[in-house]
């Protein structure tokens, strides 16, 4: 049996990697104890992704409810795999900078110690297996927030002649700035994870990714930008903008387009790698151009107020430079634009939030 262990398989990425690795004949053992819950309330349950994931895929799909900071469970389970284990996918994370100052232990325990638990399995019974780590924009702070920044009718925009004009590589400093708690837990996980590929030779990559999102995005206020949007627009919900006057510019990454990288790297992976991921030039918007566009597409006005106040570590304009990785794996290409996503979050959740 070919094995490939996921945490927070079901939630967004992990669910999109669970479905896809199954569709290639490998079984999935999906490690998620519903944190999310925890983390953002009843709204924000992953419990409905599970229960689907268990109906379409059956015995190809083994549900372990862990906790990722549990040392032992994580060691016995990979113990008990072994050389099964052809591939290391870890999504599970404490993922907002609000909520990470709330209880800043739980947060660096699970982002840290849990990515420390896993690294250390996949050495000790694993060695051989690629290993992939879902980190975060945020690992540069507030960095980008000093890049060179003009203001347009609806967005922030940066100069033209930048050396970071078609996006941020990953060259850009991880220092002397302000990350948020959330941003250092990551920081901390992301070069866990690379020294286990320089220290120990472990084939390991960090995908230090923008906005990652989909239809099966479980959005809250505090997390999930693009779905929290068009749940509020299709449920009538107040949407708060939190500064930058809502011209803060991201982009963003279908699930789909995220775990067609993955793929790529498990089939031919690297040691200690790390990329920019996202939408890039091609899939990226500000707050405003969001709303209207998701005011278009579901044919409702929506009820938004502003606060002037930015959230810390925030970012007024982050696109993501895909050349690393597209130079590394030239046959891997954007099928999402902003539209499309909005529009499959839209039909595929009328059931769910109408």
């Amino acid at each position: 049996m070919s094995v490939v262990i996921i945490t927070g398989s079901a939630g967004l990425i992990g669910s999109e990697a669970t479905r896809y690795f199954v569709s290639k004949g490998l079984t999935v053992v999906g490690i998620d104890n519903n944190m999310r819950k925890t983390f953002f309330g009843d709204d924000a349950s992953t419990a409905w992704n599970l229960q689907q994931l268990k109906k379409e895929l059956g015995a190809s799909y083994f549900h372990q409810e862990i906790d990722i900071r549990d040392r032992e469970r994580i060691e016995k389970l990979f113990r008990s795999y072994k050389n099964e284990i052809k591939l290391v996918i870890h999504t599970a994370a404490q993922p907002s900078h609000d909520w990470a100052a709330k209880d800043p232990h739980m947060d660096f325990s699970v982002n840290a110690l849990g990515t420390l638990n896993l690294l250390e399995s996949t050495r000790n019974h694993c060695p051989e297996s690629p290993f992939i780590f879902t980190s975060t924009n945020k690992v540069y702070g507030d960095n980008p927030n000093k890049l060179p920044l003009h203001e347009t009718q609806t967005r922030w925009e940066i100069d033209s002649d930048h050396e970071y004009a078609k996006g941020i590589a990953e060259n850009m400093s991880i220092d002397h700035c302000v990350h948020s708690l959330f941003g250092v837990s990551k920081v901390s996980a992301d070069l866990m994870v690379q020294e286990y590929g320089k220290y120990f030779g472990l084939k390991t990559v960090c995908f230090r990714g923008g906005c990652l999102t989909g239809p099966n995005h479980s959005g809250t206020q505090l997390h999930g930008f693009l779905a929290y949007l068009v749940k509020c627009a299709m449920s009538d919900q107040p949407y708060t903008i939190f500064g930058y006057k809502g011209k803060q510019v991201r982009d963003n990454i279908h699930s789909a387009d995220l775990i067609a990288a993955f793929a790529a790297f498990f089939e031919n992976p690297r040691s200690a790698e790390v990329y920019n991921i996202g939408g890039g030039l091609e899939s990226n918007c500000s707050m405003l151009e969001a709303i209207q566009i998701t005011e278009n597409l579901t044919g409702r006005k929506m009820q938004t107020s502003y606060q002037s106040e930015n959230r810390v570590g925030d970012h007024i304009w982050y696109i993501s430079d895909l050349s690393r990785f597209q130079s590394h794996y030239p046959d891997w290409k954007l099928k999402y634009d902003v539209n499309g996503i909005l529009q499959e979050i839209y039909e595929l959740n009328t059931e769910r939030w109408v």
